[in-house]
């Protein structure tokens, strides 16, 4: 699917990233499912953006270019959380090889080379910069990124549902209006949409900022006007176990090229499920992927893995059973849109269909291990205690990742997590460890809207509590960065809580966010980035 000489593409993908055909990589993905749909699909990785040589590599497609960042924002690789080009930090120097703002830079290229080409814009950088935006590299808001990329229409969430209907209405001569998971620019305002703030009312009042906070969701049909044009939101398509077992079912051969090693330790992982019911305030998670969880059935993960013990360069060893959190597993629920599944009393906390499948997992011949290393809901797996001694006893792979974030309950009321004692889990962890040296890995952040000194200092007793016990509590903890579109950074960039409106502190401060940092990590020469 990449480059080949003399042959006539159907679709041309553009990814910041490099090509792997894996299941976790996204344009890989996109391939694949193309692929399965009879389009010839050419892929241009990782371009150089400074000459117009690799966009005319492959020539003139003959339905759209799908242009992407990657799997992350590219301003959030370019940049530490103090704003500092991480290729400078002396101390771990890395360059993501992508421009900031990678998806306007591409389709600026991609435009003038290929006039009359629909363009297709998606991914993390796409899908979370869809409506007028607080841009925390820039200190300001920015208009949608369907404006300043020229893109013809932009896919939000993961996407394969939405390039299957766009391939198939530009093959059929159809217009682009109407996709369920979709923004586009439209001169009229229709009926049936909420219009939301206008991008010079979000970006001049901090009101009207806060007012179209509180509106945004994947569920619902949402303009916003630019000047005398509209972006509009059509609402999410649902995706269901039956598109998730196809998906992921597709003959993916895991080959990880060289210059990709992030995937490496991925390479034999296992995608079980789609979504996140966290809802967590500094999380993109929700806008993107959806905050309802989609789960794969047991017997299409159970085949994967059989797949696997095939593969050449299997050893056994699956790297990772999960999805965006492991142990939501088989929460599947769709009795509403507009709820919160985690404190809904109908939500099933049992863990029961991912306990039967993590035991049928390691029994299949050929695998020695399946490890869960994508992390856990703490709070959620204390509703079974079953869960905790079938994960602790036997899929650790020496550590496994919980993210508390805080302990101040005012700090994490505004990141949306419950006040639930990490002690509890702990004690747990601890019991069903026995013997086997194995430990917990804290995630903890600093400067998070809400945060003061004493909010920080209260963090930091805990985890002098933690070391005291011969714990590493310490190995993650980051400085709150605001990406585009969350409830935080509407925090951040407002000074209010949007479901309130009630007034929050702010550390803004640089040197505040480093000396809040410093009370969990102190300095070792290392970069405080």
């Amino acid at each position: 699917m990449i480059a080949q000489k003399g042959r006539d593409f159907d679709i041309i993908l553009i990814s910041g990233d490099p090509y792997a055909d894996h299941p976790l990589s996204p344009v890989g993905v996109i391939a694949r499912v193309l692929e399965a749909k009879d389009y010839r699909v050419g892929i241009i990785e990782k371009p150089d953006w400074t000459s117009d040589r690799d966009f005319l590599r492959l020539g003139r497609p003959r339905l759209f270019f799908g242009i992407t960042s990657g799997s992350i924002d590219s301003c959030l690789a370019n940049y530490t959380p103090l704003l500092r080009r991480r290729e400078k930090d002396e101390h771990a120097p890395y360059s993501s090889g992508k421009p900031d703002r990678a998806v306007i830079v591409y389709c600026n290229r991609v435009r003038p080379l290929f006039p009359g080409v629909p363009i297709v814009i998606g991914g993390i950088e796409a899908s979370l910069r869809r409506f007028a935006h607080y841009d925390y590299w820039e200190n300001r808001v920015r208009r949608s990124i369907l404006l300043d990329s020229r893109a013809d229409i932009l896919v939000y969430g993961p996407g394969e549902i939405q390039a299957m209907e766009i391939a198939e209405r530009l093959a059929r001569g159809e217009s682009l209006e109407g996709i369920p998971g979709t923004a586009i620019v439209s001169r009229q305002l229709p009926e049936g949409f909420q219009e939301i703030p206008s991008y010079v009312e979000v970006s001049s009042d901090p009101e009207k900022f806060l007012e179209a906070q509180r509106a945004l969701a994947n569920y619902r049909k949402l303009a916003q006007k630019h000047a005398n044009r509209y972006v509009l939101q059509y609402p999410m398509p649902e995706y269901t176990t039956e598109m998730l077992d196809w998906i992921y079912g597709l003959p993916f051969s895991r080959h990880i090229p060289e210059n990709y090693p992030e995937l490496e330790m991925g390479k034999f992982s296992i995608v079980t499920h789609r979504g996140c019911i966290g809802r967590c305030s500094f999380c993109s998670l929700s806008l993107h992927q959806g905050d309802r969880i989609v789960s794969r059935s047991e017997e299409s993960i159970l085949e994967e893995i059989r797949r696997l013990t095939h593969h050449p360069d299997f050893k056994g060893y699956i790297d990772d059973l999960g999805g965006p959190t492991a142990n939501m597993y088989g929460m599947d629920c769709r009795r509403c849109q507009s709820g919160f599944c985690l404190t809904c009393p109908k939500l099933d906390r049992s863990h029961r269909r991912l306990i039967e499948l993590l035991r049928r997992a390691r029994s299949i011949p050929g695998v020695k291990k399946v490890f869960v290393r994508s992390g856990i809901r703490y709070d959620l797996a204390l509703s079974s205690p079953e869960y905790v001694r079938e994960l602790v006893q036997h899929h650790v792979s020496g550590l496994l990742k919980i993210a508390p974030e805080h302990v101040s309950p005012k700090v994490l009321r505004l990141m949306n997590k419950p006040a639930v004692p990490v002690e509890k889990f702990r004690q747990l962890f601890v019991k069903y460890s026995g013997d086997r040296k194995q430990h917990l890995k804290y995630y903890f952040m600093v400067a998070h809207p809400g945060t003061t000194m004493k909010e920080a200092r209260e963090l930091a007793a805990f985890v002098r509590k933690l070391e005291s016990r011969g714990e590493r509590p310490v190995e993650g903890v980051q400085i709150f960065t605001p990406t585009p579109m969350t409830r935080s950074t509407c925090m951040y960039y407002t000074g209010r809580d949007p479901e309130t409106g009630e007034p929050v502190y702010v550390p803004k401060i640089f040197e505040e966010k480093k000396a809040q940092k410093r009370l969990l990590v102190p300095p070792s020469g290392r970069s405080e980035d």
